[in-house]
Order: structure tokens, then sequence, then C-alpha cells
């Protein structure tokens, strides 16, 4: 059996093969990519504090400018787990930054995100791409730009248009939006345009 939802927008999506990929993205994020000096640069030119400078995780010391040495990090652990007080680190806010900023390309999603960033996070990276796509065409840049600033003087220090648009990207996007505006008319269900349930989510409630 199977419900089907729109999350992904996209065709078939399963969450469960997704989910273990985004938790490699995850946890490559916080064991590795937070402590690269590339990562670090970029972070610091598009104005966000990564986990560690948040003092969330592993917090670096005078003495410490590294991660935890494979010994501490795995203590405690089971295979598959992230570490502790990694549950409260989202990887929305660095996705949404990059591209905002024009950097979300395949070098630096990777550089963050790790090897399987394609399958982990490519999903939500492609939503965010179209939600800015929709918030430029919703209001004005100062509004835009309010959206993506963060507390803590995390503010966006400057917008780009989206960069590296495809023609197939801008079609989905245009679809996407005739369903917005379909949803603000009421035209759903039986009154629904017939071609706006074409994508779906499949979530499989029980595995074979």
């Amino acid at each position: 059996m199977s419900t089907q939802f729109p999350v992904f927008q996209q065709d078939q999506f399963d969450i469960f093969e997704w989910h273990p990929k985004f938790l490699s993205c995850l946890r490559y994020f916080i064991d590795h990519a937070q402590y690269s000096p590339a990562v670090q640069t970029v972070a610091a030119c598009v104005n966000i504090l990564l986990p560690f400078q948040k003092g969330n995780l592993h917090p670096l010391t005078p003495t410490r400018n590294g991660p935890p040495s494979s010994s501490s990090s795995s203590r405690g652990s089971v295979p598959g787990s992230l570490p502790l007080g990694s549950t409260s680190i989202t990887l929305i806010p660095y996705i949404r930054r990059l591209i905002v900023t024009g950097f979300d390309t395949p070098a630096v999603l990777h550089g963050f995100f790790g090897d399987d960033w394609v399958l982990g996070i490519g999903r939500v990276h492609e939503s965010e791409r179209r939600n800015y796509m929709f918030a430029a065409k919703s209001d004005n840049w100062l509004r835009v730009k309010t959206q993506y600033d963060m507390d803590d003087g995390q503010t966006v220090p400057f917008l780009r248009p989206l960069q590296n648009v495809t023609e197939e990207e801008i079609q989905a996007a245009e679809s996407n939006w005739s369903e917005w505006l379909a949803m603000q008319d009421w035209m759903l269900g039986p009154r629904a345009p017939p071609d706006l349930n074409e994508h779906f989510v499949t979530v499989k409630k029980e595995r074979d």
C-alpha cells in the first residue's frame, strides 16, 4: 500500500530510500565539512554561522582547531547514529543561503554535504531554488531579503539572481506556480485543473 502526497513535487519519490542519504549529508556536514577551511571561507562570505561557531556541537577552543578524534566521536555511538546534539541542526538554512548568494554550485554543495549530496539534499535544493523563484515573483527585493535574513546578525550580505537555471527548471516552477494560483482560487479536489496532480511522492507503508 502507498499514500501519495506532493512533497518535492517531482515524479515518484520514496522517502525511505532518501532519508539515509539525507542523514549521510547531515553527518558529513557535522563531522567534517564545518571544520574545512574551504567551507568556513564560504560560510564567512555569505555570513552564516557554522554549528561549532554557535556552540551547539564540538566547540573549538584555542587548543583545538579541528573535528573531534575518531575515538571521542565514536564513543557511545552506534552505527547509523548522529553525534549528540546533531538533532537540533538543520541543513535548510545553509542550502537557502548558498542559493540566494549564488554559491549553490555542485562543487560547493559537495564540499558542504559530501558524496551523497545529490541523493541526500538534491531534492531539497531543487525545492528551495523554486521557493526562491516564487519569493522573487511574490514580493519586492527588500521583503525577499528579509525572508532570508537570520537572527544573531546573520543577515544576507547580497542577493544574486538564481544561477545556472535550465528551461526545464523554469517550466517546472511555472507549473507549480499555477498550482499555487489554483490553491488561492480554491480550485482543489474536484475543481482542480486536470493537470495539477501529475507529480506526487510515494510513501510506502510496508517495506517489501
